[in-house]
Parts: structure tokens; C-alpha cells; sequence
């Protein structure tokens, strides 16, 4: 992506490597105007993990911008074991522009893989599936499992609907047997390994992106 015509990526110093150097540099000439432009990163560059076009911008600017294109979907994940792939979760989240995403059970959640990008998305509280599946019912949003059980059906063929919250179990148990009872439905992933089930981040990543395939690129199931 094109930077913003006063941006420089800093100059690596001699002997490093090009390729760590993150973010750009202090602007250079004469600052742009705009309420959302943030002095302190015009001033002293931006390294953040943002894509390029957000150079500079303050972080509720970007969420404002975010919001005018947010998709459908939700994101819900079960919290009881401090999982670590949650923060992958909603790293990828971020990256498909979810609505929201919705962490059920412990309150206080591994961060570590998000890279800070839960700080542009709207994140909910649930104490356990029950109170999810209240407040999806309140806003007419099926709940849709992802896990590997007798009654899933596949995700390669399932309509997904344009609004809905996709429910995700944590590494090795996945979805409890309360999440399982509150889905509308449960999609499984078609696998073709020894393996009995794939690592929870990759299951979400996929079935994030089966949605965007079929509402932001308009392809059919069929």
C-alpha cells in the first residue's frame, strides 16, 4: 500500500536488516491537516501494526473509520483455560473487520497474540454461552458453533447468514457442552490428515473468511 506523501520509513541502521524495520518516521514537510491526524505521531513517527493508509491517524479516528465497514459477522470465544489462541482470534478478526468480538467466560483474556488490535474492535463480556445466547436472540443474530461433533454440518456447503456470531471452543476441549446446546447450529471443517481436529486459531481464520468469500466477494456455496 501507497504511503502518505509526508511519510518515510526510517533508515535501518547500518548492518541491519531492512526487512525489521517497522512503521514509518516522523512526517516530513509541512504536517497535514485533519482532526484525525495525531501530533504526537506526525511528530516522532508511527510504528503501530496498522496498515498504511492509518499512518499517523489516531487510534479512535481509525475505529470510526472501521466501523462505516464493519461486516456482519461476530466473533465469540469460550474463555476458561486463558487459552492463547484467543488473541490469534481476534487478531484475525481485526483483519476481516468483524463487528465485534465476544469473549465468554473469564473475563481477563490472553492479549498476547492480538499485537494490540483488540484496541480497534468492540469487545463484549458474557459470563457463559446462556448469556450469549440471550443477547444474540435479542438482536435476531443466529449462533453458530464451529467444532467437530456427530450433528455439525459442513461448513463447505452451509449458507452462512449475512448477520451472525460464530462461537469458537478453546485448544483441545473446544466448544463446552453449553455452547454446543445454545448454537443454532454447528458447522464442522472437512479435514483430510491423520490429525482429529486443527489448531482453534486456523478453525476460526477459516471459517472468518468462508464468510467473507460469500458476502463481501459473492461467491455460492453451491
Amino acid at each position: 500500500m501507497t504511503l502518505p506523501p509526508g511519510a518515510e520509513r526510517p533508515t535501518p541502521a547500518p548492518g541491519a536488516d531492512a526487512e525489521i524495520t517497522v512503521g514509518v518516521g516522523p512526517w516530513a514537510g509541512e504536517w497535514p491537516t485533519g482532526e484525525h491526524y495525531d501530533p504526537a505521531l506526525l511528530a516522532e513517527g508511527d510504528r503501530r501494526n496498522v496498515v498504511d493508509r492509518y499512518r499517523y491517524w489516531k487510534l479512535e479516528a481509525i475505529v470510526a473509520d472501521l466501523d462505516r465497514t464493519r461486516h456482519g459477522f461476530h466473533v465469540a470465544v469460550e474463555n476458561w483455560q486463558h487459552d492463547l489462541n484467543i488473541g490469534s482470534v481476534v487478531r484475525t478478526a481485526n483483519a476481516f473487520n468483524a463487528a465485534a468480538v465476544h469473549i465468554v467466560g473469564r473475563r481477563r483474556w490472553n492479549r498476547r497474540g492480538a499485537m494490540v488490535t483488540d484496541r480497534y474492535q468492540h469487545l463484549h463480556h458474557h459470563p457463559d454461552a446462556e448469556a450469549l445466547a440471550a443477547w444474540c436472540a435479542e438482536r435476531s443474530l443466529p449462533l453458530i458453533g464451529v467444532d467437530n461433533f456427530p450433528d455439525s454440518v459442513p461448513l463447505e456447503t452451509y449458507e452462512l447468514p449475512e448477520n451472525c456470531v460464530f462461537l469458537f471452543g478453546q485448544e483441545g476441549p473446544g466448544l463446552t457442552d453449553a455452547a454446543h446446546q445454545a448454537c443454532e447450529a454447528v458447522l464442522s471443517i472437512e479435514q483430510y490428515g491423520s490429525t482429529r481436529s486443527m489448531n482453534a486459531a486456523a478453525a476460526a481464520a477459516i471459517a472468518m473468511h468462508a464468510w467473507i468469500r460469500r458476502h463481501a466477494f459473492g461467491q455460492s456455496v453451491r
